[in-house]
């Protein structure tokens, strides 16, 4: 066998090899990409919860527990803040191997902007706590019952977000959860909104109140924004 014939031959299999090499990488760089993807929406998840429970101590006129409370959700945003960046650099990274990154990073900004929505619900009722405004017990019950719903399409999305590696069918099947919990909490937002307007309430709080309210719907229009992104991803894992 000649000298070209055997150089031919090794071309060859190297070339082989280059092709093959992209396709595992990318495997590998996606896992990466939602194992960090997936801390980052957990500790979003982990900030969602906090609304509901400030919320709980707003009602038993706790002023301490609920500046507490603001407290720790500011530093939970900042945590949030981190992973988000962290995913970005992660991504900056991997660069061109993986042509799902732009979704990705679509996904986790989504998420962000539900943490920033926490935070600026967790300022307003700070704000109404140390004006010490009167605000009628059903409307603090609404909110309470509101923020629970929006808890709710946050945990269904992270459960799209946790079957992700499994395949589009399973993925959209859990997609289909979020919307429902979501379309709940657009129908209290309406309710607790009439509400809001027919009562009493002094307007700087109302104007406080009104602001809370459509933060948390918001988050949950977000939520399902998210859930848009994790469906385009499922096709792409």
């Amino acid at each position: 066998m000649s000298t070209s014939t055997v150089r031919s031959i090794i071309d060859a299999l190297w070339g082989e090899r280059d092709l093959a090499l992209p396709a595992e990488t990318e495997q590998r760089v996606k896992r990466r990409a939602l194992s960090i993807s997936q801390e980052h929406l957990r500790k979003v998840v982990d900030l969602t919860r906090k609304v509901p429970q400030m919320i709980e101590v707003f009602i038993k006129n706790d002023r301490d527990e609920t500046k507490r409370f603001f407290d720790e959700i500011r530093s939970c945003e900042d945590e949030v803040d981190k992973a988000r960046r962290l995913v970005s650099q992660e991504l900056a990274e991997i660069g061109a191997i993986m042509l799902s990154r732009e979704d990705f990073l679509r996904f986790t900004n989504l998420t962000s902007e539900i943490a920033d929505f926490c935070e600026g619900i967790a300022f307003r009722i700070v704000e109404l706590m140390q004006h010490g405004w009167n605000i009628p017990m059903d409307l603090k019950e609404g909110l309470l019952k509101l923020s629970e719903a929006v808890l709710e399409t946050i945990l269904r999305l992270r459960e799209t977000m946790m079957v992700l590696s499994y395949g589009s069918a399973k993925t959209l099947e859990k997609a289909k959860d979020e919307e429902i919990a979501e379309r709940s909490v657009d129908e209290l937002y309406g309710e607790i909104e009439i509400k809001l307007l027919s009562s009493k309430v002094d307007l700087p709080a109302l104007i406080l109140l009104r602001d809370v309210l459509q933060l948390l719907e918001d988050s949950a229009d977000k939520a399902e924004d998210a859930a848009d992104a994790a469906r385009v991803l499922s096709f792409t894992m």
